[in-house]
Formats: structure tokens, sequence, C-alpha cells
């Protein structure tokens, strides 16, 4: 199986690189083919311009740059986010990717008599959120629901894809720098074990 780690975040050495690193040393261990794509090192576009307008009204090819990460997205079977909480959702550079990339003619297509197409389903996303608020505070606030809405219904299902997992990364910035590590060498190994088709026992989708 072949992996993209897609991370979103302007610091090389925050919590969240550290993840998308460590699931990517875990997938490669288990024998699977992975790449990184860095959006922020790789000074990614994510404004909608009125090229991707164009696009999107069939007037014009894909920009050079998303047409590259469509086919980035094209060479692999599992794609997974790594990204920090913003304001109940991704940040905007992440945000920007999904806009720009995930288009019509791509990602779906509407086609003749309005019928809708739905051309993302040999994919397998996983999101991993790494968030500072605990899980308690999440589950009384809404904002599980809030994700599986905008994200996993919203953006990945929309286009046919499967979810595959979403781990949170809570209280990153109050627990020990022992007990992250921990969780983050556990959850880089289940999310290796699901793209190896191995369940790992006792994980959950959301944790």
């Amino acid at each position: 199986m072949t992996s993209l780690v897609v991370v979103s975040h302007p610091d090389p050495n925050s919590l969240t690189h550290h993840v998308a690193r460590a699931t990517s040393d875990a997938i490669h261990a288990a024998g699977g083919i992975v790449e990184i794509a860095d959006l922020a090192a790789e000074n990614f576009d994510p404004r909608f311009t009125e090229a991707d307008l164009a696009l999107f009204k069939g007037k014009a090819d894909a920009p050079a740059d998303v047409l590259a990460e469509q086919e980035r997205i094209d060479r692999a079977d599992h794609l997974i986010l790594v990204f920090p909480m913003y304001w109940w959702s991704m940040p905007a550079l992440l945000k920007g990717w999904i806009d720009r990339v995930f288009v019509a003619g791509w990602a779906y297509e509407f086609t003749s008599g309005s019928a809708f197409e739905k051309k993302l389903d040999r994919l397998t996303v996983h999101l991993i959120p790494v968030a500072g608020d605990d899980a308690q505070s999440f589950e009384r606030h809404g904002v599980y629901e809030a994700i599986r809405t905008q994200i996993e219904r919203g953006i990945v299902e929309y286009c046919g894809a499967t979810v595959g997992s979403t781990t949170f990364v809570h209280e990153s910035d109050t627990k020990s720098r022992g007990a992250l590590a921990a969780e983050v060498r556990d959850l880089s190994e289940n999310i290796a074990a699901r793209v190896a088709g191995l369940e790992r026992v006792g994980t959950a989708a959301y944790s």
C-alpha cells in the first residue's frame, strides 16, 4: 500500500510534525510506501484564484500546482491528514489545499442529467487532529460531531472516499512529554496497521 501524509503546520519542530513523521516511519517500518507533503515548507498557495474559478467553470485546465497535488494523491491508496485544530476545524492552509485540489472533474463530477459521480472511491482517508483541549470538552461541546459533519461527511465521503480513522491527540499543551510520546507511538502504529489492512485490538476511530 502507498500512503501520502499531508501535514499543515509552519513549525517543523511542532507536535503536529512529530506526529506526521512518526506515522510515516511506522508505515515505512510496516513495509508500506509513504510520501510526506509538508504544505508550509513547500509554500503551497491555498488561495482560490481566478485560475481555480476558471477550472471550476470548465473554462480552463487545472493550474500546475493543483495538478501536481492531484497526481500525488492518485499515487496513494491512503491519504493521512495531520493538522492542529483551529476553531473546531483545520488550518486555512490545509482547507485551501482541499478547496483547490478536491475539485469537480477530479474528486467528483456532475454528469448529464444532473447526475452526481463520486470519483475518489479508491481512496481511504485518515484524520489526525492535534488539539489543546481534552476529550471531555470536545464531547460536551459537540466538536466530534462537527468534525464528522464538516470533514468526514462534507469532504471525504462527499467525494466517495472512505474514512479509515479519525484519531485525536488531546491536551497537546498540557500532557507530559512522556505521555505524548507514548500516545503518538501508539496512534502511529495503529494507523500503520490500518494501512496494512490489520485492525489493532482495542482501537477506536475517536480517541
